[in-house]
């Protein structure tokens, strides 16, 4: 009896080792497919110089936009509404200055419950003499700096729209309050950024 109780057991665990394999098997391969989708979302690339989210953009910049069933799909003609705009990404070779620091992309946050957006920065492209406290720790930490703004509608070096710094990289985040060091270094990040003065 005691047996064929072990056999059993030994049964239903190997059954249910295989149903978790085959689940996370498929949701690997599935999440592999999505994420190597093309991203079908509406873009307008500036023919001119015009200003969106408080920001003059070059000539080449890719606006993209939040997809709906209205507005379509790849690149569009004309541009779309400015609250829509999820992403402004610099024509290649090109970047703009983000308090000081040469940026090539502007990111909205993908929370909708969050306000703000990431930017990164090409330090590759920031001259030895033009580096401040800010842009050092900027850079000490990684290329993407996540902020938190009161207006979702200004993107641009705005020290009075500016409420935090919520990121630099993975390794300085928020969400880890419990993090002394983290918050730290976000909050010496976040002094620095106010003292520009840009």
């Amino acid at each position: 009896m005691k047996t064929q109780n072990i056999i059993l057991i030994t049964a239903i665990i190997i059954i249910i080792a295989t149903i978790a394999f085959i689940y996370v098997y498929i949701t690997g391969l599935a999440s592999a497919w999505s994420l190597n989708q093309p991203n079908d979302s509406p873009y307008f690339i500036t023919k001119k110089p015009v200003t969106l989210k408080n920001i003059l953009l070059p000539v080449g910049t890719k606006i993209t936009y939040e997809k709906s069933c209205f507005s379509g799909k790849y690149e569009r003609k004309k541009m779309l509404n400015e609250k829509d705009i999820t992403e402004i990404s610099f024509k290649e070779g090109t970047s703009i200055d983000w308090g000081g620091v040469p940026i090539t992309s502007i990111v909205k946050f993908f929370n909708p419950k969050m306000k703000g957006f990431t930017v990164y920065a090409d330090f590759d492209r920031l001259n030895e003499n033009n580096k401040t406290p800010f842009s050092t720790l900027w850079q000490g930490c990684n290329s993407r700096l996540s902020i938190t703004v009161a207006n979702t509608n200004d993107w641009s070096f705005n020290k009075k729209n500016i409420l935090d710094v919520e990121s630099c990289g993975v390794s300085y985040q928020r969400y880890f309050k419990e993090d002394i060091e983290q918050q730290r270094y976000l909050d010496s990040l976040y002094d620095e950024l106010i003292k520009l003065k840009y």
